[in-house]
């Protein structure tokens, strides 16, 4: 992962800017790769840390370690929902969701919740492996950036685990300061 401080649009008050900087983020990387990695990355950078220093925030504001694995998680249940949608019901309209409410949601503790999210993620990466690509460009319709394919909405969140996975290298060297 590069050190380099990544700043993403807001996804409500400029979904286009938000959509462009995930996939530029992406850029000419496999996107079901960085998707299969993720959890294996995440207990990587995490894995020495206190039960302490996975709950403190590196600011005020901002969201400790654990916080970031519940909203890997969140985004997980949400995009696996929506692709189920997309490729079911194409032309469906869904709605955004608010990010910082779901991560505040009571979640099992960090072991078990990154197990949970390594667990849902094999299964949407099986998905993505097993779907035809005729049916990648099945679309629906989200209600904050219109209408997204199925291969947009994989490389869209591609892209978010990769501008996560820098905000935990940046979470992690600050919580160990």
């Amino acid at each position: 992962m590069s050190k380099e401080r990544i700043v993403v649009p807001d996804p409500v008050a400029e979904p286009e800017a938000y959509q462009q900087a995930l996939l530029d983020l992406l850029g000419e990387r496999d996107a079901e790769d960085v998707l299969a990695r993720t959890p294996e990355l995440f207990a990587e950078l995490a894995g020495d840390l206190s039960p302490e220093q996975l709950k403190k925030p590196p600011e005020p504001g901002e969201w400790s370690v654990e916080e970031l694995l519940a909203h890997y998680f969140t985004a997980e249940i949400v995009y696996s929902f929506r692709w189920r949608l997309t490729l079911t019901q194409p032309g469906t309209r869904y709605p955004g969701y608010d990010q910082e409410k779901w991560a505040a949601l009571p979640l099992p503790s960090y072991p078990d919740l990154l197990a949970a999210f390594a667990s849902l993620r094999r299964a949407n990466v099986e998905l993505i492996e097993e779907t035809p690509t005729s049916e990648w460009n099945k679309a629906a319709i989200h209600e904050e950036r219109g209408e997204e394919s199925f291969d947009l909405a994989v490389r869209l969140l591609a892209g978010h685990d990769i501008a996560h996975l820098r905000q935990l290298e940046e979470t992690v060297a600050a919580v160990t300061a």
